[in-house]
């Protein structure tokens, strides 16, 4: 296995440069995998198209990752290795990636920091010059690279870069304001794509011999989640009715460290970096009647003393402490809430305290290390981590921070071989949008990784395989029947929902379905809870089609129109999730089913009959259940065993 990728990369076919300027790939995102692809099949020779969401590729959603990217240079001589990076994530993910895809990620891994130092990315570093590391969740050494608290903008920005000077020279035709509606299928084959222009309100078509989908994942059909307010799944679910499977929906993360929600009126919650549990502590009271008095405002953190306070991770996990995975500390963090231990008004939220690190190492450290997330809280929240609150007999308490579990990133997505690309011939998926990596719960700072390695150092390999039996293929004319068909099918589905002409806003649909998917598909899952949730899926899409309201033409800039179409994708996700989530009758990383835990609460996998990757198939009508097949899961180098975070 530890050969696989260096044997696949001295045996695979190759395009030489002539050839190159002869083919075409349409690149879908900007995002750190789809403007590192992008800008490496620029630099190749390919001719490049690549599609853009937003104004600029600057404001992809990447640009919100906050805490690092891990890499195993073992610069802090703790005992990093690349296969312990590759035990680290298989045993994060609950033993449900693939061996292969996650050694040849940990493999690349530090081809990566040297790549982004030599673009000139900012990463932290030591007093003597060389790049500083911190630790993160489900790892017992320091393998995370970061800059502050601002890393995945400090890439973006690198991936940015090259991708500008590629499009300067020629070989990249960038799209901004650009969306993807659905993808062209010529013999089986991806030839192209149809792409709506946000501004005009036009749909456009564009041909290449390739098709490669950096979008993301689907966390917004939850409505409220991290993600910035247009990600959406709109491309990846295009290519799962023409086709591609999708794998694991089921496996979305629940991220424990954000701010908790406020009110009904909220579009979004905010992120606070797991970056901050290297030095905060995470704690509730021991007292119930000191929570209640918390919940009633006649009490704050600042007043509890240190021997009242329960630090429930390091009491749980002693090995691992406030550093356990995602999972892991969201579920604590509502075990505590739903016992009645919480700390804010709605009683769902935990505490994340400073005080001990702000004693140990002053105050100026710690805002060298986390100073503008401690600025991003405080302008939410009016309350200032990094400010003396109290002192009890000698000890300075600091204000704590707040927070609570919400929906963060995806680690199901469109199904993709070791080389990338879908069941759909010619289409790849590369990001978060695809499901290789991370198994049933994605470690911090491997997104930035993942994203990294399949732009800069995995695709412009694996899609020359495809591409040198396309030499011969001419250039797709965007005339021919399956392109106007295509175009003729999202007309008539823009006609349809502007024709509804009901009473209910886009925004209170969605959010209709955000609270049935949390209520029913979210951190705590049952069987009659997810068939239940199905039914009710069903009951929203039914209101789409009757009751929506979407004001304006279809003509010019309708964002309305647009989240519309997002909308009625993100209804079709939601139900993919509960069908996945409905079949696996196991709790594994972040699908968490209540009929199968410990005694103990934590997760009960069942090895014996499902060891597969899910994957799901359309049927040709969004009504239809979807269809499962099964990919046995085969593991060589890593014994298979129930995670321990306790010693």
């Amino acid at each position: 296995m530890a050969e696989k990728w260096t044997n696949y990369k001295a045996h695979q076919k190759l395009v030489n440069p002539a050839n190159k300027r002869r083919l075409d790939v349409i690149v879908v995102g900007t995002g750190l995998a789809g403007a590192s692809a992008a800008a490496s099949l620029g630099e190749m020779g390919f001719r490049v198209f690549n599609f853009c969401i937003q104004d600029s590729p600057r404001r992809a959603h990447s640009i919100a990752a906050q805490g690092g990217i891990n890499a195993a240079k073992n610069y802090q001589n703790d005992g990093d290795s690349v296969y312990r990076l590759f035990y680290d994530t298989v045993k994060g993910g609950d033993y449900r990636a693939r061996e292969a895809n996650v050694y040849r990620l940990a493999e690349v891994s530090n081809a990566i920091i040297d790549q982004c130092v030599a673009q000139g990315v900012p990463f932290a570093r030591e007093y003597g010059g060389t790049l500083d590391n911190r630790s993160f969740g489900g790892a017992q050494v320091s393998r995370t690279f970061y800059a502050k608290g601002q890393t995945g903008q400090q890439l973006l920005l690198g991936a940015y870069s090259a991708l500008s000077r590629q499009v300067g020279v020629g070989t990249v035709k960038l799209y901004t304001r650009y969306e993807m509606q659905d993808v062209v299928i010529i013999d089986g084959r991806a030839r192209g794509i149809i792409a709506k222009n946000l501004i005009t309100g036009e749909l456009e078509r564009f041909a290449a011999h390739a098709v490669v989908i950096a979008t993301g994942g689907y966390g917004n059909a939850y409505f409220l989640s991290t993600n910035a307010m247009s990600c959406n799944c709109t491309a990846a679910i295009s290519c799962y009715r023409k086709g591609a499977v999708f794998a694991n929906p089921a496996y979305v993360q629940i991220h424990p460290t954000c701010i908790p929600v406020h009110g009904d009126e909220q579009s979004k919650l905010t992120l606070m970096s797991e970056s901050l549990r290297n030095d905060g502590r995470i704690w509730v009271p021991k007292k119930l009647e000191d929570a209640k008095k918390l919940q009633a405002g006649t009490l704050q953190g600042k007043d509890i003393p240190e021997e009242e306070r329960d630090y429930y991770l390091e009491r749980r996990y002693p090995a691992f402490g406030n550093l356990v995975p995602r999972d892991v500390a969201s579920r604590a963090a509502k075990e505590r809430c739903d016992k009645g231990f919480g700390v804010n008004n709605t009683g769902l939220a935990v505490f994340l305290d400073f005080s001990e690190a702000i004693n140990r190492l002053g105050v100026d450290v710690v805002l060298q290390r986390y100073g503008n997330l401690f600025d991003m809280y405080e302008e939410i929240t009016d309350v200032n981590p990094g400010e003396l609150a109290k002192d009890i007999d000698g000890v300075k308490y600091y204000n704590p921070m707040m927070i609570y579990p919400a929906i963060h990133y995806t680690m199901g997505g469109i199904w993709v071989d070791y080389e990338l690309q879908t069941t759909v011939q010619g289409l790849y998926a590369i990001g978060e949008c695809n499901f290789s990596d991370h198994g049933a719960n994605r470690l911090g700072a491997s997104a930035l990784m993942q994203g990294l390695a399949d732009g800069y150092f995995v695709l412009p390999y694996t899609i020359q395989n495809y591409l040198a039996d396309q030499i011969t293929v001419p250039r797709f004319s965007t005339d021919l029947p399956e392109f106007v068909e295509a175009e003729k099918a999202i007309q008539a589905k823009i006609d349809k929902f502007m024709g509804i002409q009901g009473k209910e806003s886009v925004d209170s649909i969605h959010k209709k379905l955000g609270r049935i998917m949390w209520d029913h598909v979210g951190m705590g899952r049952t069987a009659e809870g997810l068939k239940e949730g199905i039914a009710k899926l069903k009951e929203v899409r039914k209101e789409f089609e009757t009751n929506l309201f979407i004001p304006g033409a279809k003509e010019g800039m309708n964002v309305e129109l647009d989240k519309a179409i997002r909308l009625y994708d993100f209804i079709t996700m939601g139900e993919l999730v509960a069908y996945d989530a409905l079949n696996r009758e196991e709790s594994c990383g972040g699908h968490f089913r209540e009929e199968f835990q410990t005694e103990e609460g934590e997760a009960k996998r069942d090895d014996a009959n499902f060891f597969y990757v899910a994957c799901w198939e359309y049927q040709g009508d969004d009504e239809k259940a979807p269809v499962l097949h099964k990919e046995p899961l085969v593991y060589e180098a890593i014994k298979v065993q129930t995670r321990n975070y306790k010693s």
